[in-house]
């Protein structure tokens, strides 16, 4: 839906005593968050679909990379001379060290074992001493590709072979649309498997008594309008101050600053677009409780540094309020997995952003299965 149909769809709920309900209950087996073998199917998922490895803004310019670990395995993107991005599995073709690390920009990529150099496409520039391997043929030890799609101001990674969805982002709104800036970004690990912290991002029911102090004075207890598209889902989580719009005719209701929309992009990222930034987090799980979690702060600051600190300010808010919240609830979950006292979970009516999740989530663990 557009702003003015979500507003007026939230003002229908404030009026109501209402929110945007499913229609099926979901049971997820505890077992699901605690296996050893559950994962590795989990993250060969990870590796078959595209999936966000950074925004687009991390690689503006030729040159600009970012290398980490996606899914397990670890992955260079880069911009190359030509504007294109490129992205490849982050192993010298001699003995294997990551050729980079972290962010920046370069011109190559030297091996800091033994000096191999790459090119930005991926070629294999130079051998050092090159006479001691008289049969390489240079032109077969580039870094080897996996491929990228820049949609929706993201790019997408698929590490093995071609993706199921062609076109990642179809659907789907700029979500981080051109001249926002990277302002931030910054990678913690927690000791919660990665689908229980993706759960408590994308449904409100938790609001009243998650954040009784932070998000609930400003928000609502239960009130959310939930969307799909495709795989994906979008969960509006609206502010009071909505309200003054009411009187507002409709085609002229402007609601920046008066909702949060959090974007899942299944299966383990989320887009959240607050009043003065965006936030893309990738859930990288690490073991079955432990999950990496690397994000990006991006603003439209304009080159103006006091826009760039009032997104700053912002950012910080959700930093260090309601996300160490979320994260002590989702601990705190993953400490009682093993107790016995929960065979299943039960998402119902309130979570259905979690349930086409999960509903996706088995579905594409099928795929794989038939395809093996």
């Amino acid at each position: 839906m557009d702003d003015q149909a979500v507003a007026e769809r939230v003002l229908s709920h404030v009026r109501d005593g209402t929110t945007d309900e499913g229609d099926e209950v979901w049971h997820e087996p505890v077992e699901n968050y605690r296996s050893e073998e559950r994962l590795r199917r989990e993250l060969a998922v990870l590796r078959r679909l595209p999936v966000p490895f950074c925004p687009s803004a991390a690689l503006r310019e030729p040159g600009a990379y970012v290398a980490r670990q996606a899914a397990g395995v670890p992955i260079l993107a880069v911009r190359g001379k030509d504007g294109e991005v490129r992205a490849f599995r982050n192993a010298c073709r001699h003995r294997g060290a990551e050729v980079a690390s972290g962010m920046g920009c370069a011109k190559t990529f030297v091996c800091p074992y033994h000096g191999w150099t790459y090119g930005l496409d991926g070629s294999l520039a130079r051998v050092q001493h090159e006479h001691g391997f008289p049969d390489l043929d240079k032109s077969t030890h580039g870094l080897v590709p996996v491929l990228a799609q820049e949609r929706s101001g993201i790019v997408f990674v698929t590490q093995s072979g071609e993706p199921a969805e062609q076109d990642p982002g179809e659907g789907l709104p700029e979500l981080i649309p051109a001249g926002h800036d990277l302002i931030d970004t910054h990678d913690n690990e927690a000791d919660v498997n990665w689908k229980v912290s993706l759960e408590g991002s994308i449904e409100g029911y938790h609001i009243r008594f998650g954040h009784p102090e932070t998000f609930y004075p400003y928000g609502y207890d239960n009130l959310n309008v939930v969307e799909h598209c495709g795989r994906n889902s979008r969960v509006t989580f609206p502010f009071r101050r909505i309200e003054k719009l009411k009187d507002v005719p409709e085609a002229e209701r402007r609601i920046e600053g008066r909702v949060t929309y959090v974007y899942h992009l299944f299966p383990n990222a989320l887009v959240t677009v607050l009043s003065h930034h965006t936030i893309l987090v990738v859930l990288e799980p690490i073991a079955p409780g432990r999950t990496r979690n690397v994000a990006y702060s991006l603003a439209r600051t304009g080159g103006d540094p006091a826009v760039a600190e009032t997104a700053k300010r912002d950012a910080r808010f959700v930093t260090q309020t309601g996300a160490p919240e979320d994260r002590a609830l989702a601990e705190s979950v993953q400490r009682t997995l093993g107790s016995g006292a929960n065979e299943h979970f039960t998402f119902g009516h309130f979570e259905s952003a979690i349930v086409h999740f999960h509903r996706n989530l088995h579905a594409a663990l099928a795929e794989l299965d038939r395809s093996a």
